[in-house]
């Protein structure tokens, strides 16, 4: 079986379920040494037997992303192990309140604002020289169809994505003088225990699975891949520019 990512290094946060499970098991099926990263050990365990069972390796790191300390100390010592980092999939995420905005909760709206762009802003300040020394550093991105389509009660995770979307471009265009490359990834409906708290009245059978996006995810990783700066929509299976 072809490993197009074999000697690669990929970080996936948000690991242990959903599209972060799901994108951690195809990495290691591609050949990568993955290194998980989730809250939750029970999960990370799971992950780390399936992988095992594909005939992967994984590094399991029980982290909170809120930990801006923890993701310093996680990237020196990805560094004096491996020495560089070939992948990384900023995938964590919260919901947050379905509500106005004026009655969220401002504890609440700090969590969102916390994990879903200031977690990935530490990930690139502490992964970048990593990913600068991988020969074809690639970063990935998970966001959502929610940062451009605004719906009302969505506010604080409409804004997040918003802004984890301009974090993402500006990266990217500092980038374009280095192999670096930064995609976003919207992955549309899938069936996630996100979308079912965010939907509770839709029928899960009709959504797609986090494992029917996992191979592409491992597509946009690989070196040949050359597009930045972008979004690519698994819906319309097309690259976008925003």
């Amino acid at each position: 079986m072809s490993k197009p990512l074999e000697n690669k290094v990929a970080l996936v946060t948000g690991a242990s379920r959903g599209i972060g499970y799901a994108a951690a098991k195809a990495y290691a099926e591609a050949g990568a040494h993955v290194i998980a990263v989730a809250r939750t050990v029970g999960g990370l365990e799971e992950l780390d037997d399936d992988i095992k069972a594909l005939g992967g390796s994984a590094t399991l790191v029980p982290l909170d992303l809120t930990d801006g300390d923890g993701i310093d100390r996680m990237g020196a010592a990805i560094y004096e192990r491996w020495g560089k980092l070939d992948v990384l999939l900023g995938n964590a995420g919260i919901l947050g309140g379905i509500t106005p905005v004026a009655h969220l909760d401002p504890k609440d709206f700090d969590k969102v604002i916390q994990v879903n762009i200031t977690a990935n802003w530490r990930l690139i300040r502490a992964l970048d020289p990593l990913l600068r020394l991988s020969e074809a550093g690639r970063a990935l991105f998970i966001s959502s169809g929610a940062a451009r389509n605004r719906r009302p009660f969505w506010g604080a995770y409409s804004m997040s994505k918003a802004a984890l979307e301009a974090l993402a471009i500006t990266y990217a265009k500092e980038m374009e003088k280095t192999p670096v490359k930064v995609l976003l990834v919207n992955p549309g409906p899938l069936r996630t225990a996100m979308r079912a708290k965010a939907m509770p009245g839709e029928n899960p059978d009709s959504l797609k699975k986090p494992s029917d996006l996992a191979p592409h995810l491992v597509k946009l990783s690989l070196p040949e891949i050359d597009k930045t700066g972008m979004l690519w929509d698994f819906p319309s299976k097309s690259f976008l520019q925003i």
